[in-house]
Order: structure tokens, then sequence, then C-alpha cells
């Protein structure tokens, strides 16, 4: 094979899928801006705070029904066979569900809710006090 020839093949194929270095240094830089994009939280509205709020409430209440209504029927199950104890125990589980699952839920959105007004009577007072200006 000519020298030449080889030396243009190997410059083609240098050109052609570039250097490893050349190549990982490019794609994490892409990668890494990509990445830091992303990761950049927005702050939420007030409103959308409110609104989650509530949903946890909602999500909070709806998850003790559900743990209330296992407790129950576990009990009628334990009652139709004759095991009162059992039935006590199944019925304990089920209020204590409800009880957790409903504080969690209701404690999560009030949070919620007190960030989304509180960040809504910022923006009123910032609006108040810079109206003059």
């Amino acid at each position: 094979m000519n020298p030449t020839l080889a030396t243009i093949f190997a410059l083609a194929a240098v050109m052609l899928f570039g250097s490893p270095a050349f190549g990982r240094k490019s794609a994490t830089g892409v990668n890494a801006t990509a990445q830091s994009a992303r990761k950049q939280k927005r702050s939420t509205r007030p409103g959308r705070e409110v609104a989650n709020g509530g949903k946890d409430i909602g999500r909070g209440a709806g998850k003790g029904a559900v743990s209330m209504a296992k407790g129950t029927a576990g009990a009628a199950g334990d009652l139709v066979t004759l095991h009162p104890v059992d039935a006590g125990v199944s019925l304990g589980k089920g209020a204590g569900g409800l009880g957790k699952d409903v504080g969690v839920g209701t404690a999560k959105g009030s949070a919620k809710i007190g960030k989304g007004a509180g960040k809504e009577l910022g923006k009123l007072g910032r609006k108040v006090v810079h109206h003059g200006n």
C-alpha cells in the first residue's frame, strides 16, 4: 500500500470518527448543560400551591377511607367466622390507618396552602409598597 494513501486513510478515519478524548469532552459539555437546565426548579405560582394543597388533603381523605373500608371489611369477615377479637383488631387497624392517612394528608395540604397564601400575600405587599414609586 502506498504511504501517501495510508496517510490519507488515517486522516480520514480521524476526521470521521474523531479522537475519543474530543468526543467525550464535547458530549459531556452538551449533556451537562442540558442536565443543569432540567435540574433548575421553577418556583410554583401561589394558586398552584393552594391547588396542590387541596389535592393532598383530598388524597389523604381518600387513602383514609380506603384504609377504614379495608378494616371494616376485615372486621365483618372476622365476625362472620366467629372471631370477635380479630374483628376488633381489624377494625382498630382500619381506624388507625384512617387517622394516619387523613392526618398526613391534612398536614401536607395545609402546609402547601399556607405556602401559597404566603406567596400571594408577599406579591400583594410588594404591589402596595411599590405602588407609589
